[in-house]
C-alpha cells in the first residue's frame, strides 16, 4: 500500500487527464444534444430523420470500436487523429446520442398550454424555443444529463487503450512497477468515486440555480418571511 501512495503524482497526472476527458467529452456531447434534440422537434419528417439517423447509429455503437476506428483505421485512409482527438470524440458522439432524446423528450414535456401561449402571443418559433420552451426544459434536462456526465467520465477508462495517460494507464503502469494490484485498484476506484461525486455535485447546484430562475423554489427571502409570519406572536393563528 505505500509503494501505492508514493505514486501519488502519477494518480493525479491520470486524473487530471481524466477530468479533462470528461469535460471536453462532455461539451461536445452538449452541443451534439442540443441540436440534433432540436432537430427532432421538428414538424418537417425530413429534417426530423437525421436526428433518428445520429441518434440510431451512435447509440447502438460500442463507444471503444468507434475510438479504435478513429485511432487505428483512419489513419489507413490518410486521416490522423491524436489520441485526444479519437477519444474526446468517440465519447462525445456516443454520449451526446443519449443526450439528444433527453433534450428532444425534454422540450416535448413542456406543457402543451405554454407552447399555445406563446402563439397566442406571435411569437416566432425561434422566440418560442429561446424564451419558452428551452429555458423550461433545461430544468427536465439536468438531472438526466447529470447521469450522463457521469457515465462519460465512467466510459473514459477505456482511452488507455489508445495510449492516453488517464487514470487507468497510471493505475496500470502502478500496478506493473510495485506489484500491488489490489491497492492500486482500490485507490482508483476511490478517486473516480471522488470524481464522480464532484460532478454530481456541480449538477445539483445547476438544478438549484435553474430552479431559481425558473421560479420554482422559494427565495430565502420569501421563506425567512413565510417563517417569521408563522412566529408566535405575529397574530397569526
Amino acid at each position: 500500500m505505500t509503494d501505492v501512495l508514493d505514486s501519488y503524482q502519477l494518480l493525479l497526472k491520470g486524473a487530471w487527464v481524466t477530468v479533462q476527458l470528461t469535460l471536453e467529452g462532455s461539451a461536445l456531447a452538449l452541443v451534439l444534444a442540443l441540436f440534433f434534440g432540436l432537430v427532432g422537434t421538428s414538424r418537417l419528417r425530413a429534417v426530423r430523420a437525421l436526428n433518428r439517423v445520429y441518434v440510431e447509429f451512435f447509440r447502438g455503437t460500442a463507444t471503444l470500436v468507434l475510438m479504435y476506428w478513429f485511432f487505428y483505421s483512419l489513419p489507413l485512409v490518410g486521416f490522423r487523429l491524436t489520441p485526444m482527438f479519437a477519444a474526446v470524440l468517440s465519447l462525445g458522439l456516443n454520449v451526446g446520442a443519449y443526450g439528444a432524446e433527453v433534450v428532444r423528450g425534454s422540450i416535448n414535456a413542456v406543457p402543451k398550454a405554454q407552447y399555445e401561449a406563446t402563439v397566442a402571443l406571435n411569437f416566432t418559433p425561434l422566440q418560442r424555443m429561446r424564451r419558452v420552451l428551452l429555458p423550461q426544459s433545461v430544468a427536465l434536462m439536468l438531472p438526466p444529463f447529470g447521469n450522463l456526465l457521469i457515465e462519460l467520465m465512467k466510459g473514459s477508462a477505456i482511452v488507455s487503450l489508445i495510449t492516453i495517460n488517464d487514470l487507468m494507464f497510471r493505475a496500470k503502469q502502478i500496478q506493473a512497477s510495485t506489484g500491488e494490484t489490489v491497492w492500486t485498484y482500490v485507490a482508483i476506484l476511490v478517486i473516480y468515486f471522488v470524481i464522480a461525486q464532484a460532478l454530481q455535485l456541480l449538477v445539483r447546484l445547476a438544478e438549484r440555480r435553474v430552479d431559481r430562475m425558473l421560479g420554482r423554489t422559494p427565495s430565502r427571502e420569501a421563506t425567512l418571511s413565510t417563517v417569521a409570519a408563522g412566529a408566535p406572536g405575529t397574530g397569526v393563528m
